[in-house]
């Protein structure tokens, strides 16, 4: 009979293989988990393969059994052309670092402060906390919709990331349907993406056998996995996945509903949905309880299946949550306590000094390859010429060299008793290596070189400042293109960019039609920006997202910042001294004048609030929420305008929330502000209260 014609519904021979494909798949799943999430595999690698063998053969053969979840969907597709830009409904925040005791107990000491001024504890109660691994992975953001995985991405900048979909849908451990008959209608689930060990060593060996590049570390090679173009070559990886925590929740079709009243709960109910969690029973209360974790874990590491590089301490309860709130970039209501340094010893073989962007010169030293912390270290930082002395480097010396917070490298002191008799005290040298303009002595310690842009290190490290995301979000324009574009002379400052053409771009290297088209639509697109991004982009010394955020706020419009002097500026809450003067050096100096001249001529542009005609305290110190698209203002440019009114830009709705401004496909946002009662505006109604039409 041919499968063609063979009804799958009726045909008793049909009920056979229907059972058999329904077996083979929930057996498959349930070997995927027992391995990737568990890591206690029942079957051999060979077992595994038969069974999928057979799975894949049946779903060939009959096409309509083949499911959306099932596990022969996990082999990969069509390799991509690129990866699309994907913005976080809710901002994946990273975490602020603790590294010893005091660390942790000044942490537990300002949460109690905080929550007890709040009246959400009382004097004698320890602060409840959730506690959990720091996975050494990469973090991510998965969308189900009705259960279904509709669209996975990384965390990017924290506001805006990469679709990784296609390759994470390869990743075994994440399931592709949730475990529930009637899941939330939307669920992010937020986790990491990581390489077991056992894994790794499998991959290093392949790339053995095939005379390529081992990887260094799980962490890299799970890195390489997911941002693949082609996913089969994501699905040969074997990456797993490890969830704790969410993102956007709509309940509105949940039998039941997610509920969110402490952090152990809602990790509880991702596993009930079939989500991997690596432990979910660790609540503990005080300070003396987060460092009796961190011990039991420091102790026990090495028999995890997997890298970490600390633990995370939550607050559990998320009322205490929302009441703590957020600072710029993370939470206040959590903190990774990051474990020791590893330390090795090795030999200096050279010292070199780096040029960095911003002109600060830093002797490096150039050791034998050493491995630390699963990482091979070939250099380490010096710091400045003053700590150079004092721990007395030289080269020949036999040094300790230390990962800093498991990840930057140092020397820690020198072995003296190991130093060769011949060796020298290192002279920090009084010419830039780069552009041999003079070195200068900075502050108390730092070395700087005084050549600007017309020092090449400067220039390519302000190029690739000025093209990042967080900055002016140049598509197309990554370290190596910049390379290209300075070594044959097209580029010399930011504004040059702009003047770029089709035929000069098609002349360098691997740079098709196509790429240098591409890269011309990026740098128009770019153009329309916001004050904030383009005075962080201009790589001013000291002068961070945060601080450029708050001369945008404080001044309207660039001419204001310029001209500002520096009593004006240290009037500004987060700007003393030090930043101040930056600032008007910066300004001062006709080279700088020029570039933004020349970029300002380009057609960069930004919404302008003239700070004079704004009603004041229409949104002055209130919670505003964008949701949908607007149809004149980008995002970017209807959250400048609204901070620059002294709104707080919020990521989701909450009984909080003063306004929503809703375009086109606001979605869950909007049925939620209507459902807790928040004033909703339209694009037009929010201008006519900024008095900006």
């Amino acid at each position: 009979m041919s499968s063609d014609n063979f009804d799958l519904f009726s045909s008793p021979q049909a009920s056979g293989v229907e059972a058999r494909v329904n077996a083979l798949r929930e057996e498959l799943i349930s070997h995927n988990t027992a391995y990737y999430v568990n890591d206690a595999p029942v079957i051999s690698d060979a077992q595994y393969d038969a069974l999928f063998q057979e799975l894949l053969s049946l779903e060939k053969q009959y096409p309509k059994l083949a499911t959306f979840d099932s596990p022969t969907q996990r082999v990969g597709g069509a390799p991509l052309d690129g990866f699309r830009k994907v913005q976080h409904s809710i901002p994946m925040l990273s975490l602020a670092n603790a590294f010893d005791e005091a660390d942790i107990r000044a942490f537990d000491q300002r949460m109690f402060d905080e929550l007890l001024a709040q009246g959400l504890i009382t004097t004698g109660d320890l602060v409840e906390y959730a506690v959990e691994l720091k996975f050494d992975g990469l973090a991510i953001s998965l969308r189900y919709e009705h259960g279904l995985l509709t669209q996975a991405a990384t965390r990017g900048d924290g506001q805006e990331g990469e679709d990784v979909t296609a390759n994470v849908r390869t990743i075994r451990s994440i399931p592709l349907r949730l475990e529930a008959k009637h899941p939330p209608a939307v669920l992010e689930v937020r986790g990491e993406v990581l390489m077991k060990r056992a894994d790794f060593e499998r991959l290093n060996q392949t790339q053995l056998s095939k005379g390529e590049k081992l990887f260094a570390n799980p962490r890299n090679a799970a890195a390489g996995g997911l941002r693949q173009l082609d996913s089969t070559i994501t699905a040969e990886r074997r990456l797993s996945f490890y969830s704790y925590g969410v993102g956007v929740v709509d309940n509105s079709d949940a039998d039941g509903s997610f509920v969110q009243t402490t952090f152990h709960d809602t990790v509880v109910q991702l596993v009930k949905l079939g989500l991997p969690v690596y432990s979910q029973d660790n609540v503990v209360r005080g300070a003396d309880g987060l460092l009796k974790f961190y011990n039991t874990v420091m102790q026990t590491r090495d028999e995890l299946p997997f890298d970490i590089d600390g633990v995370v301490y939550k607050v559990n309860s998320v009322v205490q949550q929302e009441a703590l709130g957020f600072v710029s970039r993370s939470p206040r209501w959590a903190i990774a306590h990051k474990f020791p340094a590893q330390e090795m010893t090795t030999m200096v073989q050279g010292i070199d000094v780096q040029v960095g962007r911003t002109g600060a010169v830093t002797p490096v030293a150039r050791l034998a390859p050493v491995e630390v912390g699963g990482v091979v270290v070939t250099s380490a930082t010096l710091h400045n010429a003053d700590e150079v002395a004092r721990k007395d480097v030289r080269v020949g010396d036999t040094v300790v060299v230390r990962r800093a917070g498991d990840v930057i490298p140092e020397v820690v002191m020198v072995v003296v008793e190991k130093r060769p008799a011949d060796t020298t005290p290192f002279v920090m040298p009084t010419h830039c290596p780069e552009c041999h303009s003079p070195v200068v002595r900075e502050d108390e310690a730092a070395a700087r070189c005084i050549g600007g842009m017309i020092c090449p290190a400067q220039v390519k490290q302000s190029l690739w400042h000025f093209a990042q995301r967080r900055a002016m979000n140049i598509d197309g324009l990554g370290e190596k293109l910049i390379d290209q574009l300075v070594d044959a002379g097209l580029v010399h400052t930011p504004n040059d960019l702009y003047k770029l053409s089709l035929s000069q771009l098609i002349g360098l290297e691997r740079m098709a039609e196509k790429s240098a088209q591409n890269l011309l639509d990026g740098l128009h697109k770019s153009k329309s920006t916001t004050l904030a991004k383009f005075i962080y982009a201009l790589g001013i010394r000291h002068v961070g997202e945060a601080t450029a955020k708050s001369l945008a706020k404080h001044f309207g419009d660039l001419p204001q910042i310029i001209d500002a002097d520096f009593d004006e500026l240290c009037m500004i809450d987060d700007i003393g001294p030090v930043v101040a003067q930056a600032i008007v050096g910066f300004f001062a100096d006709d080279r700088h004048r020029s570039v933004i001249e020349g970029l300002l001529q380009s057609g960069l542009n930004w919404p302008v609030v003239d700070k004079t005609t704004v009603t004041a305290g229409t949104f002055s110190g209130k919670t505003v929420v964008l949701t949908g698209t607007l149809p004149t203002l980008g995002r970017d440019e209807a959250k400048a305008l609204l901070e620059n009114a002294g709104a707080k830009i919020a990521g989701s709705v909450s009984a909080k929330t003063d306004y929503v401004v809703a375009g086109e496909a606001a979605g869950s946002k909007l049925e939620k502000a209507k459902a807790l009662g928040v004033a909703v505006i339209d694009e037009t109604a929010m201008l006519e209260l900024l008095n900006h039409l």
